[in-house]
């Protein structure tokens, strides 16, 4: 064998077949592609946050990570994810924080005041509707979530090379919102977030000759799959109730969200919604959305599944009796969608005009639908009963409701002893029942309203309001009677709506502002009768002709005077109707802190990105690996000289592996290139390139002929496009065979090629 010359002429020009080298802008390509896809998938984040704001700080903390991560990873790779990090946590503190150190670095004082943003942020998402206000809590939580999702992303799909992997994170960018909205999110946040996946694996350097086939089929696919969803089911989050109704009716399942974070949502909105118009009321009474019936100790009330129920559209059977008014209202619907249809008294007939879908059921009272709907408008007629004081003092019979009215099994015994010592003097379940509702509205009550309270209905939290707290809204009013009405046996449920809004020259206007529960309590041969604990103070509470009987009979006033509707003027603003409480001083009794304190809030979060980071770097390792070796082989052969045949050959052996093909360990120098270039199909100048590569190894090894400098460096490169033209799989990317089975072996490759001596083998033995 005659060894090759130590000088390598000019390689002849590339062939038709070869592929030329990318221009050197595209390199900025898939960094890019990694920020485009990130805003494009939360895109959907607009159907949870209110305004635009939450874009501008999406975009900033994306441009952040892809800027600081293209320059890191020009340096080391490996750093792009704790730089992007460290980037990201020198943003949010110089946007939402004072206590920064030189107003960027984040210190003690700063992670402090991020803690009481994100505790604020939990709150707000726990009793908010969609689209929450973007409040600084909100918008910080936006901050963090687009720029951990971005770094997650350019960490596949840039540092690893491996775009299709980086669909998951972006999977969590659209979920979020999507699991957050309880109604469908528009049609073009699925359109957006497909468009980013697309956007990702398409713009690349070696793709961009593919980029018009490629977008042709992300359309496609797009378009094909809107259609099936608008053909086969809606698409969106909204799903239907739980199947599986008992023969008996009973509620088996829990649906929607929950009724009093609905509710809570409602009164803290900063900007009031109209919801309904209502005309031909002549009688102030709620409009009922929903009834709770099951008390779950620990938990509070839940919003179980109705029973089977009749047709709502046309006569609909009375769930009362006795003396009562009757009358026609037309409701018209200016922006409520929902499980529900919200109706006045006990209706006797509904006409939903063309809409279908909807049902009733009568012993809950409340008209459903098994997907959230919005119908333009409806015209019902109602029962509204007017039985005496001493009528309901009268009433007796069996009870003929469900037992589960009734049922306090859990209840904490302290709330029965409450209930018991506070109906203690009253002889029937009327008298008790106007005992419980003064205990909480007589004028020598000690309870107050505020919606500046934690969200309760719990177990504990329930004996901690009757007990110490003594402040809350309606939701821990119309919880608290209803347990103790039952604990003292009056059959009692929790009734969920609005009340009677404000009058003006089209009718009446209800809104957000006009959200309420109040106590539903059944009496044998009349049925169910309303009773309001919540002490408002502006004029909204609704005080049925039998209550203020009974607060007359027993020599006082009523306790709220209810003007006719159409003489009601308009409430107090918001802001002094329900002023928040001012908070207790140290040592006094107060109602308990929201769950999740400021320092959990924080560790919650700091340990979620160190989580997310780590998660991150642990996937993005083997392909750190991969690259870091190639660098280094790369440019011990550029150098010439000892080690440089070594690390050249090394380097086509790893490429190969990753592609699939496995140099056993006893096969020759030139016996290794015949097999790589037979089973990885190269022809051309790669294959040529190959060849001349190994005469040069087996002249370094065994003739001592030391190539010169920019010599192999070449070939490899040669070879190694060649290879990856081909395709690189996924697991190659990600998970290189050359680097995961041994990452020690591959070390030791590194330093025995550096000796001249190829790793893990005799040179003799090639």
């Amino acid at each position: 064998m005659s060894a090759p010359t130590a000088t390598r002429p000019a390689p002849p020009a590339p062939s038709g077949g070869d592929r030329p080298r990318a221009p050197r802008w595209s390199a900025s390509l898939a960094p890019l592609a990694s920020g485009l896809s990130v805003l494009l998938a939360g895109s959907a984040t607009g159907a949870v946050v209110g305004g635009t704001a939450w874009f501008g700080h999406g975009l900033a903390a994306v441009l952040v990570v892809v800027l600081v991560g293209t320059v890191a990873t020009a340096f080391r790779p490996w750093l792009a994810a704790p730089v992007q990090l460290l980037a990201l946590l020198m943003l949010v503190t110089a946007w939402f924080t004072d206590g920064g150190l030189f107003g960027v670095l984040p210190g003690a004082v700063a992670f402090r005041e991020l803690g009481v943003l994100l505790g604020g942020a939990g709150a707000q998402i726990s009793t908010g509707l969609p689209p929450v206000e973007p409040t600084p809590e909100i918008l910080l939580l936006v901050t963090l979530g687009f720029g951990t999702v971005a770094i997650a992303v350019f960490g596949l799909a840039v540092t690893v090379a491996a775009p299709a992997a980086a669909g998951v994170p972006l999977l969590v960018a659209f979920a979020v919102p999507t699991a957050l909205q309880p109604e469908l999110l528009p049609w073009w946040s699925m359109v957006a977030a497909a468009a980013g996946y697309g956007v990702l694996l398409l713009l690349r350097p070696e793709r961009l000759r593919q980029g018009p086939a490629g977008i042709a089929v992300i359309a496609a696919a797009v378009a094909g799959a809107l259609l099936a969803g608008v053909v086969v089911t809606p698409v969106g989050t909204a799903g239907r109730f739980e199947a599986g109704i008992s023969e008996g009716g009973a509620a088996d399942g829990s649906i929607g969200l929950n009724p009093f974070t609905s509710l809570r949502g409602q009164l803290t909105r900063s900007e009031p919604r109209e919801l309904f118009r209502v005309q031909g009321l002549e009688t102030a009474t709620y409009l009922r959305a929903l009834t709770l019936q099951s008390y779950v100790p620990q938990e509070g009330w839940e919003a179980g599944r109705p029973a089977p129920g009749v047709p709502l559209n046309g006569a609909l059977p009375p769930s009362t009796s006795g003396p009562a008014s009757e009358q026609t209202v037309q409701v018209g619907n200016l922006g409520f969608r929902d499980y529900w249809l919200p109706m006045f008294g006990d209706p006797t007939a509904v006409d939903v005009g063309t809409d279908v879908g909807w049902a009733y059921d009568p012993a809950a009272g409340i008209g459903y639908s098994e997907r959230p709907q919005e119908a333009p408008g409806w015209t019902q007629s109602m029962r509204l009963p007017e039985p005496s004081a001493d009528e309901l003092r009268a009433a007796s019979g069996p009870t003929t409701v469900d037992p589960v009215y009734a049922d306090i099994t859990g209840v904490d015994p302290r709330v029965i002893e409450i209930a018991r010592d506070v109906a203690a003097g009253a002889e029937n379940p009327f008298d008790r029942a106007m005992a419980l509702e003064d205990h909480f509205t007589g004028p020598d009550s000690p309870f107050t309203y505020s919606l500046a309270t934690a969200p309760g209905g719990g177990g504990d939290a329930l004996v901690d309001f009757l007990t110490r707290g003594r402040t809350g809204y309606c939701e821990q009013y119309a919880s608290a009677m209803a347990v103790m009405l039952r604990a003292v046996d009056v059959p009692a449920r929790v009734a969920v709506g609005f009340t009677v809004g404000d009058a003006g020259q089209d009718g009446r206007t209800i809104s957000t502002e006009d959200a309420h529960a109040w106590v539903e309590a059944w009496f044998p041969g009349y049925g169910w009768l309303t009773f309001d604990p919540t002490p408002l103070a502006d004029g909204r509470t609704i005080e049925p002709g039998y209550v203020a009987q009974a607060r007359e009979q027993a020599g006082g006033t009523p306790a709220q005077e209810q003007p006719a509707p159409e003489e009601e003027t308009a409430p107090a603003p918001e802001e002094e109707a329900a002023a928040p409480e001012p908070p207790p001083a140290e040592g006094e009794d107060a109602a308990p802190a929201p769950a999740g304190g400021v320092s959990g809030s924080l560790w919650t979060a700091l340990v979620a990105v160190a989580l997310g980071a780590a998660l991150v770097l642990l996937v993005a390792f083997p392909g750190l690996w991969r690259r870091r070796q190639y660098t280094r082989r790369a440019g011990l052969a550029r150098a010439g000289g000892a080690g440089a045949a070594g690390a050249a050959w090394d380097e086509v052996l790893a490429v190969s592996r990753d592609h699939g093909v496995v140099v056993p360990p006893a096969d020759t120098v030139r016996g290794a290139a015949v097999r790589i270039t037979d089973e990885l199909s190269l022809d051309g100048r790669p294959a040529e390139a190959l060849r001349e590569l190994a005469g040069r190894v087996e002249a370094s090894w065994y003739g001592d002929v030391l190539p010169d400098p920019g010599v192999l460096d070449g070939l490899v490169d040669e070879v190694r496009t060649a290879v990856v033209a081909g395709g690189t799989p996924l697991r190659a990317r990600v998970l290189p065979p050359s680097v995961v089975p041994s990452i020690r072996a591959s070390r030791d490759a590194d330093e025995a090629s550096a000796t001249d001596e190829p790793a893990g083998s005799d040179p003799t033995s090639r």
